[in-house]
C-alpha cells in the first residue's frame, strides 16, 4: 500500500477531476489511461511526451513499474520516479491501472465491489476511493502521534 501523503492524495483526487471533466481517457493508451492520466497531473507531460517515453520500455505501465530502476537516467524511469517519489510502489502501479486492490475497493461509496479497469467512471470511483483511504490513514496517523505526546508528557 502506498505510502499515505497530501501530495499523493491530492494527486489522486485532481486525476478523478480531471476524468470528470472529460479528460481524454482510453486505457489501452500509455498516456490516457489510469496511470498516464495520474502522470500528467503529477508531471508537466502531455499524453504524447507520456507515451513516447512509456514506448521505450517494454510493456504496460505494470511491467515497465517492475522493470523501473530509481538510478537509470531513462525517460520512462524518470517519469515512474514521480509516482515512486508521490510514495506509490510497483505494486500499486499495478493496482492503479487495473483497479484490484481490495483495501481500495473496500473503501468504495456503497462498500466493496469489483471495477472494470477500462471504464472510465470506475477508475473516477477507485481514484476517489484510493486518496480517501490515504486521507484516513493520514488522520489516523495524526491521531496516534498526539496520543504518543500525550502518554509522553504525563510521564514527565
Amino acid at each position: 500500500m502506498a505510502k499515505p501523503s497530501f501530495a499523493l492524495i491530492q494527486a489522486l483526487r485532481d486525476t478523478a477531476e480531471r476524468l470528470r471533466n472529460g479528460a481524454a481517457y482510453a486505457w489501452g493508451h500509455h498516456g490516457n489511461c489510469n496511470c498516464g492520466n495520474l502522470i500528467q497531473v503529477v508531471t508537466d507531460l502531455d499524453e504524447r511526451e507520456i507515451f513516447q517515453f512509456a514506448q521505450q520500455g517494454a510493456g504496460e505501465w505494470t511491467e515497465l513499474a517492475t522493470a523501473w530502476c530509481p538510478t537509470s537516467a531513462a525517460p520512462v524511469d524518470m517519469v515512474l520516479e514521480k509516482l515512486m517519489q508521490l510514495g506509490l510502489t510497483p505494486t500499486d502501479v499495478h493496482h492503479l491501472e487495473y483497479l484490484t486492490d481490495k483495501k481500495v475497493l473496500s473503501h468504495l461509496s456503497g462498500g466493496f465491489r469489483w471495477l472494470r479497469r477500462n471504464q472510465r467512471e470506475d477508475v473516477i470511483a477507485y481514484f476517489e476511493a484510493y486518496a480517501q483511504l490515504l486521507e484516513n490513514r493520514l488522520l489516523d496517523y495524526a491521531v496516534a502521534a498526539e496520543l504518543e505526546d500525550v502518554r509522553e508528557a504525563e510521564l514527565v
